[in-house]
Formats: structure tokens, sequence, C-alpha cells
């Protein structure tokens, strides 16, 4: 700050010893018709100047500016629009995020339906499959003992004339041996003809 007071100080002191130089001997400052009129003419120079300049370049400038201004409210519009866009999909993705849950539930929702859905498919049709398996069985249990018992039916039989046989031959002569043989064997045949 010194340093720049100084400087002020030295600019000072050498104006006024040139404008001493300058000055007739006994005065600080000439102030004479030609300094006025010297003054005067810088002044309507000035005048001049600013009004050919502020003509010429008023329109110009004035129009730059307007147009700077239109720009500049342009991009200030714009970058408005980018953020108010900006907005929307930063509220559109805070309720996406908020609705993740929500979805992510009725995703989990509807897979343990589906899954429920399936396993109940499959127990049903595994049902279907044993009450087939089962049908089957009894079908052939059924046809198994038929046949056992006509197996069994026709063992009995034989064995009974076995057993009756070696009674008869015993007790009985060749004769009413085999009239009785011929008896159980027609009786046999009538009994397997009716079954």
């Amino acid at each position: 700050m010194e340093q720049y007071s100084g400087r002020r100080s030295i600019r000072l002191h050498s104006i006024v010893a040139l404008s001493a130089q300058a000055v007739p001997e006994g005065r600080v400052f000439g102030l004479d018709m030609q300094t006025i009129i010297s003054i005067g003419i810088q002044l309507v120079n000035g005048i001049i100047l600013a009004l050919a300049l502020g003509f010429i370049l008023y329109k110009p400038v004035k129009e730059f500016m307007q147009k700077r201004t239109e720009r500049i409210q342009g991009k200030i519009g714009t970058a408005d629009a980018t953020m108010a866009k900006a907005k929307e999909l930063i509220a559109e993705y805070d309720a996406k995020i908020k609705n993740i849950d929500q979805e992510r539930l009725e995703i989990l929702e509807a897979a343990r339906l589906e899954a429920a859905y399936e396993s109940k498919k499959i127990l049903e049709e595994a049902k279907s499959e044993a009450q087939e398996i089962k049908r089957r069985t009894l079908e052939s249990i059924s046809e198994d003992k038929k046949r056992l018992k006509e197996e069994t039916r026709l063992y009995i039989i034989e064995l009974s004339s076995l057993i009756a046989e070696k009674y008869i031959s015993k007790n009985i002569d060749n004769e009413i041996q085999d009239k009785l043989f011929e008896e159980a064997i027609a009786e046999l045949e009538d009994t397997q003809w009716q079954n």
C-alpha cells in the first residue's frame, strides 16, 4: 500500500514538473486563452467522437448484446429443461427403487404359487399313476387267485381220487373198483362242466 502511494506521489511530482516547465514564470498554472481554447477543442472533439461512435456503434453493439443475452437465455432455458428432465428421471428412479421391494415380493409370490401348482400337479399325476398300478396289481392278484383256486381244486380232486383209489383198492375188488371209478369220473366231468 505504501509503495502505491509512493508511486502516486512520484507521478504527481513529475506532472507538476512538466506543467511548471510549460508555464511562464511567476505562474503555477498557465490558464490563458490558448489553454482554454485547447481544452474546448478537446472537449468538442471528445463529444463529437462520443456521438459518432455512439451513432455508428450503438446499434451493432446493442444487437450484439441482445443476441448474446438471447443466447445466454437460451442456454439457461436448455439447462433448466435438462435439469427438470434430470429431476423427473431421479424421481422416476426413486419410485422404481421404492417399488423394487414390492416387485420382488410379487415375483416371489408368483414363483411360490407356480411351484405349489406344479407340486399339486405332480402329486395328482403320482396319485393317478399309483391308482393305475394298484388297479393293475389287484387285477393281477384276482387273476392269480382264480388260477390258484382252479389249480387247488384240481389238485384236491386228484388227491381225493388217489386217496379214494388207495382206500378202495384195499377194501374193494376190481369189479366194484372199476364201477366206482367210472362213477367218480362222471361226477368230476359233470362238476367241471358246471363251473
